[in-house]
């Protein structure tokens, strides 16, 4: 008997919709053809981080599934080669490159394309669109010499748009909305009012109630021209205004289109066409376009559901959404603009904290209907839950949105109480149940776990603190005590040994371990506890060298083969010839291989334990110290030359660089600190790729705060601009002091800053506006340190006893390590491999 063919299933569209649906039918069967069609040259990928491609993310880094995962899954995938003609009659589609593929169904999956307003002056140069990595790539090449930048259009990809400009670096960019406020179609007057506050001090500058009517410029645009007679000199324009369901195959054939854009769909999801169905942002359902991607997730259910013979439909989708708009919480559920007489509202402002929050109930005070929330959005996830399930109100319902008074959680609060059908995740239809299930039958106890296990979060990700609060919540239900742990010999939190070793005036690691711990300590806690009392007390970190891990002990950089790397502070890059010459011969004497780093400092390789204080003997008698390369501490401050010499430089920013370095020199921290000083926004020492950064502006200094390089790079974001030297230092004593407070062990200051409750926006409230009221404390601690300070090698060089411990051989203190060797490399040597 001859095996008949297997369904063919034909999807135009690579996106991530059209992904989701591959990856749904795939998981319910193996019995069709999967034949793709993308327009882009690239497999499907998130298109709603987008924005952190910016932030160091690769296309690479976005994709929703390697090339391979199509080849394991034998669809045929077609990638660049968009379909131009579909020919119903036949059942057949032509691609741009010739090939004709016949189909059993038909998937569109087209989606949208940018709306681009027809304005005279549209063509020219440096006028973008923002929709995909080309695109993305174009702004930054765009950026990169631009003084100023304009997004037209202040909904959610506009400032989106907004925010990438910002990371460019341009240095001033605007906002451009027709509508009176920003985000119209998410979020009422008040909290629009309260967002654009909130993004003008982060330094965006928005134009509201503004038509643009042309785009001034010879052959590149040079001022946008607005109907109100005025106009903005500017050297860029990204136009986020909109989307445009991409119909134009659909017409071509036949099938039913909009009046304004959209394939017409039934709630199967069947256009006119019942073997053809049409999903995501080419879909017209009900007269609405949704610009979402869980609704377009849905609906790719919906059509499996289809194909396989089941009976699920699209009746409509939830929009609500949150999202963080450069580094601010903006949520809307629900019907945010219901008002009297169909609802009453209960209203939180707070103008100094940047926060706004209202609740829409119904007349009888049962129900919660929608609401907004602008700079505090940690409730979203319950609130959207309460108004999808109908949950009845507490009797205080302003307990929503103010939290409980008196010491009384309100009734009925909390994630536990949602009905197991409650849907958590939206993008990946994961229930409550699911996840709770996940926990008591399969053991799952991590968020990472529940990703693996049902994809909760693993879309937009806004459900995953509420994933994490459905583990945490069903474990202690079981009897589980769920607690942030040092490790097993300590039960407090970083945060909390700090306290405790503060209060209690504990400087030693036994100390700590008598009073706070149990056992002998660990790999884990022993580290973390030097690196407490480093923060505490400043004290010689070599003393302790039984909790500290090999560079900290020998307080030189462990290499590969067992030699060590010596690197002295080098502040501001700024060094004398005299200095130089005394490298020179230290390096020749010991045989050690140099090298400049990209720290602007120079680094010598190959040396033995042994040699380690004779070394530094030598670099400290011509007047350099430790520049503590192997610590978790500051390492450089670097700098351009600034206005010393640089045509286009603001302000001195060698002389600041020095300054700072020298300030925060030798203070221990959870983990290690870079910092950069930029004398103008061309951002030559890289500021913003630093855990602290300082850009000069012509009224003062920009600060920049936690970012990144290495493996997962982040840009700093801005903590406070235009301030004055004395103001930069005194917010600088307050972040790093904060930050070696409560940040957990081995945690740079990006990804303290991410997992900080209210993120930006709260930190600046503790650092700049004393929200906490511990600035004063924590300055007083800072000058602690500073004070404290000392150069560990003088200290090793100086004292006897802490010298014998450099030898390879107690019983023969001269003799090298003979196990370590070299080989010869352009006129130095480098260590044989192991």
């Amino acid at each position: 008997m001859v095996p008949q063919p297997l369904p063919i299933v034909v999807v135009i569209g690579n996106g991530m919709v059209g992904y989701k649906f591959c990856e749904k039918l795939l998981a319910k069967t193996p019995a069709f053809n999967l034949v793709v069609f993308g327009e882009e040259p690239r497999v499907a990928y998130d298109r709603v981080h987008l924005s952190e491609y910016f932030g160091g993310k690769t296309a690479d880094d976005l994709l929703m599934a390697p090339l391979q995962w199509y080849h394991d899954h034998h669809i045929t995938l077609h990638l660049g080669d968009p379909v131009q003609e579909i020919d119903r009659a036949s059942q057949t589609v032509h691609s741009r490159g010739g090939l004709v593929q016949p189909y059993d169904y038909l998937v569109l999956a087209t989606g949208s394309s940018a709306f681009v307003p027809d304005i005279p002056g549209v063509e020219k140069a440096g006028v973008m669109v923002y929709r995909t990595i080309e695109d993305l790539e174009e702004i930054k090449a765009c950026a990169a010499t631009a003084r100023s930048g304009a997004v037209l259009g202040g909904g959610l990809l506009g400032l989106e748009a907004a925010k990438a400009l910002l990371d460019l670096g341009v240095p001033e960019t605007h906002v451009i909305e027709f509508a009176p406020r920003l985000m119209p179609r998410q979020i009422d007057a008040a909290g629009s009012q309260m967002l654009q506050t909130k993004l003008e001090a982060l330094g965006l500058n928005i134009h509201l109630s503004k038509a643009t009517a042309s785009i001034g410029g010879e052959d590149k645009i040079e001022a946008l021209h607005f109907g109100d007679g005025s106009q903005l000199p500017v050297d860029m324009l990204v136009i986020s205004a909109g989307i445009r369901p991409r119909d134009e195959l659909a017409k071509l054939a036949g099938l039913e289109v909009g009046l304004r854009g959209g394939i017409v769909v039934n709630d199967e999801m069947q256009t006119s066409d019942p073997r053809i169905f049409a999903i995501g942002e080419c879909a017209l359902h009900g007269g609405m376009i949704y610009g979402l991607v869980a609704p377009g997730y849905d609906m790719a259910e919906v059509v499996v559901s289809q194909l396989t013979q089941g009976a699920r439909a699209f009746t409509g989708y939830d929009m609500s959404s949150k999202l963080k708009l450069i580094g601010v919480d903006v949520a809307s559920f629900g019907d945010p603009f219901i008002a009297e007489p169909h609802s009453r509202s209960i209203v939180f402002e707070d103008a100094h904290r940047g926060v706004y929050k209202r609740i829409n109930i119904s007349p009888d005070g049962k129900y919660l209907l929608g609401g907004v929330l602008i700079g505090d959005a940690e409730a979203y996830n319950l609130l959207l839950q309460t108004v999808n399930n109908k949950i009845v109100l507490p009797p205080h319902p302003e307990d929503l949105i103010l939290g409980a008074r008196g010491g009384e959680a309100a009734e009925g609060a909390g994630v536990l109480s949602l009905p197991d059908e409650a849907l958590v995740c939206s993008c990946e239809a994961v229930t409550k149940g699911a996840i709770c299930g996940a926990v008591t039958e399969l053991g799952v106890t991590t968020v990472d776990g529940m990703k693996k296990c049902n994809k909760a979060g693993t879309g937009c990700g806004g459900c995953v603190p509420m994933v994490k609060d459905l583990i945490n919540g069903t474990l202690l239900a079981q009897g589980a005590y769920i607690k942030n742990v040092l490790c097993e010999h300590f039960e407090y939190s970083r945060q909390e040994l700090f306290d405790l070793c503060k209060i209690n005036e504990i400087r030693t690691y036994d100390a700590a371990l008598d009073h706070f711990g149990r056992g002998d300590g660990c790999e884990t806690c022993k580290p973390a506890i030097g690196s407490i009392l480093s923060g505490l007390w400043n004290d010689l970190i070599v003393k302790q060298n039984t909790i500290q891990d090999t560079n900290d002990r020998y307080l030189a950089n462990i290499q590969k083969g067992g030699s060590y790397s010596v690197v002295p502070r080098i502040a501001g890059g700024e060094v004398t010839p005299e200095q130089l010459m005394v490298i020179g011969r230290v390096a020749q004497k010991y045989g050690l291989y140099t090298k400049i780093t990209g720290g602007q400092r120079i680094d010598m390789f190959g040396a033995h334990v042994s040699d380690l204080p004779d070394i530094w003997e030598e670099l400290i008698n011509a007047g350099f110290e430790s520049g503590h390369a192997y610590g978790k501490s500051l390492r450089t401050v670097k700098s351009c030359v600034g206005s010393t010499w640089c045509r286009f430089g603001l302000h001195d920013s060698v002389s600041l660089a020095i300054e700072i370095e020298n300030r925060y020199k030798g203070i221990r921290s959870p983990h290690k600190l870079k910092s950069g000083v930029s004398g103008c926004v061309r951002e030559c020492a890289e500021a913003q790729a630093k855990d602290f950064g300082i850009i000069a502006t012509e009224k003062g200094w920009n600060l920049y705060v936690c970012g990144n390089g290495g493996a997962k790079p982040q840009h700093a974001q801005l903590l406070a601009t235009d301030i004055d030297k004395e103001t930069l230092v005194r917010y600088l004593d307050r972040f790093l002091m904060f930050y070696i407070k409560t940040a957990d062990p081995l945690m740079r200051t990006a990804t303290w800053l991410n997992k900080l409750d209210g993120g930006l926006a709260y930190l600046k409230n503790v650092v700049v506006n004393d929200s906490l009221g511990i600035c004063t404390e924590l300055e007083a601690e800072m000058a602690l340190l500073i004070q404290n300070y000392h150069c560990e090698w003088r200290e090793v060089v100086e004292n006897p006893e802490l010298r014998r411990q450099f030898t390879h051989f107690v019983n023969a203190p001269t003799v090298k390590d003979p196990s370590i060797e070299f080989e010869p490399v352009r006129g130095q040597k480098i260590v044989k491999a192991w």
